[in-house]
């Protein structure tokens, strides 16, 4: 009876539970998914990214993040700094303004919504009367103008955001200046660009989309020039002295106008196609400046021949004789020049252009020779190749992590050496306390190393696994070389390129062992790689070694894709990680399970047909384990064979609908009336229910030995089912389905794990590998490896010595092994390197085992029952992912303690204690329907997470009250210059955290 007793309140555990466990969303690292809206604050030097969700982030200096999100959660359209202010502006696809704000709030500093207004006009005004087109931020800061649809101006008051209509510019008034000719034949319509005189406030450019454009004298409230184009205007832009301006237009030509103090009508003074005399795109958005040699930069958007060049996204700089039009692989959003910004200055002398494009952020230095790209210290672009697999690794080694950087390094000589020139603010936070790694493994055969020590997810360098084999492209072309001759000059850039040249190279699974710097990849088409670390550039042959999972079985054929083929002879390889050997799995499924012990040198994989195990150091395959059951003919076709699958798969739901109808009307005939029994019967009833749940589920019966004959489970699998139909459960549990051992892939292997425990008698204890399949069973080897002075001579040699049948036949997702204190083992060569307590091997091991619906201990080395939590029967959640994580107090720097972090398929984390697998709390952290955010999530080793927010955006999340990782951050307000307007002097600092 002491397991349906309610435990009682430990008021001591409650609050080191509160010292040791607390959740929290820290930081989004990665590209924004969907960007929109793109602005830069030349006094603050921060840039700011809007996303079609309504979201607003602000970058700095590297590790300088502010985040906001808009109620409304639509589209960003723009974004506009207050001069001189931390103050900005959105604009949203529903006609609402928004003011935002840098303030201080409980000694730290939010990115805060201050504001917002929506434009209205006088009754009766259709919407476009008061559609905004064009945002104007005064230098006054004082107003904001703001272009309409119907051609009209309107002034808003800041930062009250109360319009001024005594103020506004009505498009009659301006076309009292025009020429009636003009007029007739033209209307202003909408209004495209609003720009300020650079030397004079008191007047603003008003350009129209037919291509009028006015000088608007805001004292006086009149046209003092009109600029009469004849093409459909896109933008405008000022040059420094304001002696002159650059209109741009949808026919890919921009014009030079002249800006004279007397009333004379202005012709312009020249009209340029840059690549005509062919149609050409718009050009979008121009900048000319001005540089101390007199050659200005012209740089604009788009402008390309529009017959061969019409899907481009392209913004060319023109300097002097020197061109070129970047072309970008996603759309180009829009894009800023960093000049100088200092009102003093005689000349603009670029020094940056930043590009913000659909699907990654590009940096190009200006004042080096050939304009190289700038390496970003955030904002990656994760899915430059769709991300297939992640893998966290903490607490590197200082010696690895500077052999990675300086392979990495290597692969940079292409980039600028400039420093970042986005470097607003200051980053308080500390130094990390550790170095840790992400990797991430990508549809096109590369996997990435990525810094995960702090705010700034920064690329250390990539690995390659394309030259081990033959594809179609050529791993030496140069997609950035440009002939001589070539015309417009387009040069490739940025990383974002999402298309595979073989789905087959696709990374699956990564394992690095952060002490030996032994890495294990392996792919899409049943490859696995294993690589070691090499610091420069070598060629040498990979050697190959096949594992024929079916071993021969007569009956199955292989109707999936083929295996990759293998370059033969030497290949060269970048100085980083090299593979020495591959291992083709037979047939080429997806590899489902990895697992490397760099100390007894193996490696372990397992896909849908059984595992198998490769000694790395002899090269040589020990053995192979198929665990097909008959009826997985599924298992045989393949990712790219889904026709049958759909079918076998909808009919075995008709089933298991079929069968859960006639379950529940047997409980309805033979239940009667419940409520009359008496509390004696109910108690009976309840108990008999339990014991009979825990034959269905397992307790001791859950052991099958591998001599049971398969006729043998089939009636023991029936028998259960029909008992788990025919029983009545506890009302504090669930009836779950007991699945068959016909469903498809039940040999498909989850998890693989190396333990030196005691497998056949509890006086020895030796090196083993544990298997867990999608059926529910766990397969146990016991390993014989040869002492070091005799590796090379004796083969390593494997035997089975348990086979463990769950019955209720739930995936495994999980294997642990427990010492005699009842802790984990430790990592292989962790011991070694001191970094580790020897494992206890004096007291009894116990075995852990995690499957979808429930979590197990077994006593070692008998595989007895000792207890176990029920998480489907209890909870109606299933077990996703699962991993050991070390939780230490924020009190005291002397106690940690080991739990199991649990993520189910709700989406929430259950953090279970152990060995007792005691529920110790729960957090919401996932949306239940976002089934890829859960595939993608990954635990670190202290307590921390990741999990794909987005394709392009990883969400990082904290357990631990001693392990948190977000921006701490103070923005330095700089002094003005200007002597017309006073400002606050005073830091913004800030913690950062989410909005």
């Amino acid at each position: 009876m002491r397991r349906f007793l309610r435990p009682g309140h430990d008021p001591v555990r409650e609050r080191l539970k509160r010292d040791l466990f607390q959740f929290n969303k820290t930081v989004e690292h990665g590209f924004p998914h969907q960007p929109s809206a793109l602005g830069y604050s030349p006094f603050l030097r921060l840039m700011a990214i809007g996303t079609r969700s309504g979201a607003i982030k602000l970058y700095g200096a590297p590790g300088v993040e502010f985040m906001g999100l808009h109620e409304e959660n639509n589209t960003v359209m723009q974004i506009h700094f207050i001069p001189d202010q931390c103050q900005l502006v959105t604009l949203l696809d529903d006609n609402s303004l928004h003011l935002w704000s840098l303030k201080q709030h409980s000694g730290a500093s939010e990115l805060q919504e201050e504001r917002r207004f929506t434009l209205k006009g006088p009754p009766g005004s259709p919407p476009s009367a008061t559609q905004v087109t064009a945002v104007l931020p005064h230098s006054s800061r004082e107003l904001l103008y703001l272009g309409t649809e119907s051609g009209s101006v309107f002034v808003v008051e800041l930062p009250s955001l109360r319009p001024l209509e005594e103020r506004a510019v009505a498009a009659e008034a301006v076309l009292q200046r025009v020429p009636e000719d003009y007029c007739n034949r033209r209307s202003c319509e909408l209004v495209e660009a609003l720009r300020e005189h650079p030397k004079n406030p008191n007047q603003i450019l008003i350009g129209y989309s037919r291509g009028l454009i006015v000088l608007w004298d805001l004292q006086n409230s009149q046209v003092t020039h009109h600029f009469l184009g004849s093409q459909q205007l896109e933008n405008l832009y000022w040059q420094r002295d304001g002696s002159k301006f650059i209109s741009c237009h949808y026919d890919g030509s921009y014009t030079q106008w002249p800006v004279s103090n007397d009333n004379r009508q202005p012709e312009p003074l020249e009209n340029v196609v840059p690549y005509g005399p062919f149609p050409c795109k718009a050009i979008s958005k121009i900048y000319w400046q001005t540089t101390k040699n007199g050659l200005p930069y012209i740089i604009f958007q788009g402008g390309m021949p529009r017959a061969s060049y019409g899907d481009r996204h392209s913004i060319s700089v023109i300097h002097g004789s020197q061109q070129t039009a970047f072309d970008f692989t996603s759309r180009v959003i829009d894009f800023f020049i960093i000049f100088s910004s200092e009102p003093t200055a005689e000349f603009d002398d670029p020094s940056a252009m930043v590009v913000l494009a659909e699907e990654e952020l590009v940096v190009i230095d200006l004042k080096s020779a050939g304009w190289p790209a700038v390496h970003p210290p955030y904002l990656a672009s994760l899915h430059c190749s769709a991300i297939t697999c992640s893998h966290h690794v903490s607490n590197i080694p200082l010696k690895l992590w500077e052999r990675i950087i300086s392979a990495g390094s290597k692969q940079n000589i292409h980039y600028s050496t400039m420093p970042w020139p986005i470097d607003g603010g200051t980053n308080l936070a500390p130094d990390p306390p550790q170095r840790d790694l992400l990797l991430t493994g990508h549809e096109d055969g590369t996997v990435r190393f990525w810094d995960a020590s702090g705010v700034c997810l920064h690329l250390l360098y990539k690995l390659s696994t394309v030259r081990v084999f033959l594809t179609d492209a050529d791993p030496n072309d140069n997609m950035n070389t440009l002939g001589e001759d070539e015309w417009p000059p387009l040069r490739k850039v940025g990383t974002f390129d999402p298309y595979s040249d073989d789905p087959r190279l696709g990374i699956q699974k990564i394992y690095l062992c952060k002490y030996s710097g032994y890495l294990a990849v392996a792919g899409t088409a049943g490859q696995v790689l294993v690589m070691e670390l090499n610091d420069e550039d070598a060629e040498h042959v990979v050697d190959h070694a096949e594992a024929d999972l079916l071993q021969d079985q007569e009956g199955y054929r292989w109707k999936g894709h083929e295996k990759l083929k293998t370059r033969d002879g030497p290949v060269r390889f970048e100085a980083g990680f090299q593979p020495f050997v591959l291992v083709q799995c037979q047939p080429p499924a997806v590899v489902t399970s990895l697992a490397l012990h760099s100390e007894w040198k193996l490696v372990a994989f397992g896909t849908s047909h059984g595992f198998g195990l490769f000694d790395h150091q002899q090269k040589r395959l020990v053995f192979v384990k198929c665990t097909l059951h008959p009826s997985d003919q599924l298992a045989l076709e393949g990712p790219l064979s889904r026709v049958k699958s759909l079918k076998k798969s909808l009919r075995q739901s008709f089933r298991r609908i079929r069968r859960s109808r006639v379950s529940s009307r047997k409980r309805r005939g033979a239940g009667g009336n419940t409520s009359e029994a008496s509390p004696d019967c109910s108690a009976q009833r309840s108990r008999s229910a339990s014991l009979s749940w825990g034959r269905g589920r397992g307790d001791v019966s859950d052991l099958q030995n591998v001599s049971f004959p398969l006729k043998v489970q089939e009636a023991n699998a029936k028998f259960d089912q029909d008992a788990l139909q025919e029983m009545e459960l506890a009302p504090v549990q669930r009836k779950i389905e007991a699945r068959s051992a016909e469903d498809s892939f039940t040999g498909f292997v989850r998890t693989l794990y190396f333990a030196d425990t005691f497998l056949r008698d509890s006086s020895r204890h030796c090196p083993s590998l544990w298997a867990g399949t999608n059926g529910g069973t766990v397969y146990a080897f016991c390993l014989r490896v040869p002492p070091a002075e005799r590796r090379m001579d004796e083969p390593v040699r494997a035997e089975q010595a348990k086979e463990i049948q769950l019955m209720h036949r739930a995936p495994v997702v999980g294997i642990l092994v427990l010492d005699g204190r009842s802790t984990p083992l430790p990592e292989p060569l962790e011991v070694a390197h001191d970094l580790s307590k020897s494992p206890d091997m004096q007291g009894s091991h116990q075995l852990l085992v995690v499957s979808e619906e429930q979590l197990k201990v077994f006593t070692l080395p008998k595989v007895s029952s000792k207890l176990k939590l029920k998480l489907t029967a209890l909870e109606g959640c299933r077990v996703r992912k699962v991993t050991v994580a070390n939780f230490g107090s924020c009190k005291t720097s002397d106690y940690s303690e080991n739990d199991l972090a649990v993520l189910t398929n709700l989406g929430d984390i259950q953090i279970i204690s152990l060995p007792f697998l005691k529920l110790q709390i729960r957090y919401p952290c996932i949306r239940k329907e976002d089934v890829s955010g859960i595939a993608s999530c990954v635990f670190t080793k202290y307590g921390q997470g990741f999990y794909l927010i987005s394709p392009s955006e990883f969400e990082r999340f904290s357990l631990s009250t001693k392990w948190l990782v977000e921006p701490q951050c103070i923005v330095d307000v700089p002094e003005l210059t200007s002597n017309n307007h006073v400002n606050n002097r005073s830091g913004v600092e800030n913690a950062a955290r989410k909005s």
